[in-house]
Formats: structure tokens, C-alpha cells, sequence
């Protein structure tokens, strides 16, 4: 992939050789930011798991303190607490009938459709199963793991609006997470990775012996990335 000027620029200032500490990493990206919009700051995080093997598995939420800075579509399918949902601010609510605009993709379709996060009463998770295979490729799946599936309908959409995430490793053991905006100030920038990599660490598979982390780096949306240590 060829890169910028602004963006070979930025690599140059870089110390490839070394581990920065996370002060060091915020202060470097917010200092050479190359875009003109408000580019998002994400983390990345390298785990020992071996992604294959069931027992191996990260994913877990997390309450990041100063929230992304990015409004997520939150949808409830629920056939006891629709009321719940739409007070607490959800953008989509349905019952059964939104099953069936899953699997004709509707639901994605046109302007402003789809959503980010899809949470469903127990009840629902029965007739959720047909479209399994259509959400789970897409990460939309509720899960108990992730508080998406709840009887406390009004409380988890609330704080999914205000910034709590689900998380979960990639097929090559990798975890990802956009934890702000690079307009944050310093302070709430890295006390939101450290919220997210403590997170982690709690999510540690019990099946994973030794060390759960290997490496960690931060970036922004079209910046490079820095090791930073663990």
C-alpha cells in the first residue's frame, strides 16, 4: 500500500525500535494527527490464544469511562420490554417480525439501516436461530458473555449509548477496539485504554496457560501505529 506524504512524514518522526509508554503513544498520535476530520483512536491488542480451540476464546464488554465518541444503532428485539427500549433511546425495536427482515436483509438495507449492536430478551433467543448464521458472521449475535441478552433492557441500552462495548478476538487471536476520538483530551484517552486492556486481561480464557497478552499498539484511524508497553 503506497501512503502520503503527510503519512511518511509521520513515520520518520517514529522510533520503530522502540516500545513507547501509553502517555508517550497518545501525546505522539494526537501531535502528528494528518487528517482533517476527527479520526478515531483504536487499540490492538496480540494474544497467545489459539483461536481455533473453543476454550480459547476472548470476548467480554466493557465500560469505557469517557465513552468512544461515536453514537452507535443500538436494536432491541424483545416481545416483553419494547416500551423499555424505546424510552432508553434504542433506534430499532421489534418483535418476531424483525426475524423475518433479518433473513430478507431489509433490515440493512437502505439509508440509516441496520444497527451496531442488537440485544434481545431471553425469550427471543429460540427464534433467533435461524438467522445465526446471518449475525454471526456479522458480530451482531447477542450473547449473555456480551450483556446482550438481558432482562434489563432500559439499563444495557443506556449504557450501550454511552459507551459500553463488546469486544471479541478475531480468527488470528487478535482483539480491536476504537476507544475515542484523537480530539480527547490526553487524560481521557489513556485512562480509556486502560480501562479496555484491564478488560482483557480479566477476559483471559481459562483453557490459555502463561501470559495473555503479547504485544499491544495504537493508532489512529490513518496514523501508524505504536507498540506501547503492556
Amino acid at each position: 500500500m503506497k501512503h502520503g506524504k503527510k503519512y511518511r512524514a509521520v513515520l520518520e518522526k517514529l522510533d520503530k525500535n522502540k516500545i513507547y509508554t501509553l502517555e508517550e503513544a497518545v501525546k505522539f498520535i494526537k501531535e502528528n494527527r494528518t487528517a482533517k476530520f476527527d479520526e478515531s483512536v483504536e487499540v490492538h491488542i496480540k494474544t497467545n490464544i489459539d483461536p481455533k480451540k473453543g476454550d480459547q476464546q476472548v470476548r467480554g464488554m466493557v465500560n469505557l469511562p469517557h465513552g468512544t465518541g461515536k453514537s452507535k444503532r443500538i436494536a432491541v428485539i424483545t416481545s416483553t420490554s419494547a416500551d423499555a427500549a424505546k424510552k432508553a433511546g434504542a433506534d430499532i425495536v421489534g418483535g418476531e417480525e424483525m426475524i423475518e427482515k433479518i433473513k430478507s436483509g431489509k433490515i440493512f438495507s437502505g439509508k440509516g439501516g441496520g444497527f451496531d449492536i442488537l440485544v434481545a430478551t431471553p425469550e427471543m433467543m429460540p427464534k433467533l436461530a435461524p438467522v445465526a448464521k446471518i449475525l454471526g458472521p456479522k458480530g451482531l449475535m447477542p450473547n449473555p458473555k456480551t450483556d446482550t441478552v438481558t432482562t434489563k433492557v432500559k439499563e444495557t441500552v443506556e449504557a450501550l449509548k454511552k459507551g459500553k462495548a463488546a469486544y471479541k478476538n478475531d480468527s488470528n487471536g487478535n482483539v480491536h477496539q476504537l476507544i475515542g476520538k484523537i480530539s480527547f483530551d490526553e487524560a481521557k484517552l489513556v485512562e480509556n485504554v486502560k480501562t479496555f486492556i484491564d478488560s482483557v486481561e480479566k477476559a483471559k480464557p481459562a483453557g490459555l496457560k502463561g501470559k495473555l497478552v503479547k504485544n499491544i499498539s495504537i493508532c489512529s484511524t490513518m496514523g501508524a501505529g505504536l507498540k506501547v508497553k503492556i
